[in-house]
C-alpha cells in the first residue's frame, strides 16, 4: 500500500502509466508524472529535479545547474506521451523520435528542488509528423521555451 493514491486518471497519468507508454527509464526519464492533458491539444509535465541525478556530479560540481538540453528533453517526452495518448491503440508498438529544435531559449538556471512544469500545445499534426510548442515555468517563472518536432515511426 502507498502513502498517496496513484495520479492516473482522464486527464492526469503517473509515472507508472508514462513508463508504458515512453520507452525512457531512469537516468533518461524525465517527466515524472502529466496532468491537464488534452488529446490531441495539450498537456503540462512535471519533473521534479533532485540532487541525486547523475548530470549533477560533472554539471556544475559547485553549482549544480540541469543542462539545457535535458530540459528540451522533458519538453519532448511531455510531447510524446500526449502523442501515444492522442492515438490510442493506434499508437500499439510505435515510437515518438525527435525531428527539430527551433528557437530553444533558456531564461533561468533550473537547479535541484525545483519542479519543473512543462506545458506543451500541438502546433500542427500531419500524418506521422507532429509540431509543437513548449514552454518550462519553475514557480510561475519561465525557465525555457522551444519550439519542436517529432515522427512517429514503428
Amino acid at each position: 500500500m502507498t502513502d498517496s493514491p496513484r495520479n492516473d486518471t482522464a486527464d492526469s497519468l503517473d509515472i507508472m502509466k508514462i513508463m508504458e507508454m515512453i520507452p525512457h527509464r531512469y537516468p533518461l526519464l524525465l517527466v515524472d508524472r502529466l496532468k491537464d492533458i488534452v488529446p490531441g491539444v495539450s498537456a503540462t509535465g512535471i519533473k521534479n529535479v533532485t540532487m541525486n541525478e547523475p548530470q549533477f556530479m560533472g554539471h556544475f560540481p559547485n553549482r549544480p545547474i540541469m543542462p539545457g538540453v535535458m530540459i528540451v528533453e522533458s519538453m519532448a517526452q511531455t510531447a510524446g506521451v500526449l502523442v501515444i495518448r492522442t492515438l490510442g491503440a493506434e499508437s500499439e508498438g510505435k515510437h515518438v523520435l525527435f525531428m527539430s529544435i527551433d528557437n530553444a531559449r533558456f531564461r533561468r538556471p533550473v537547479t535541484p528542488g525545483d519542479t519543473l512544469h512543462i506545458h506543451v500545445r500541438v502546433k500542427q499534426n500531419r500524418g506521422a509528423v507532429w509540431r509543437f510548442t513548449g514552454e518550462v515555468k519553475v514557480a510561475d517563472v519561465k525557465v525555457a521555451e522551444a519550439e519542436f518536432s517529432a515522427m512517429i515511426v514503428d
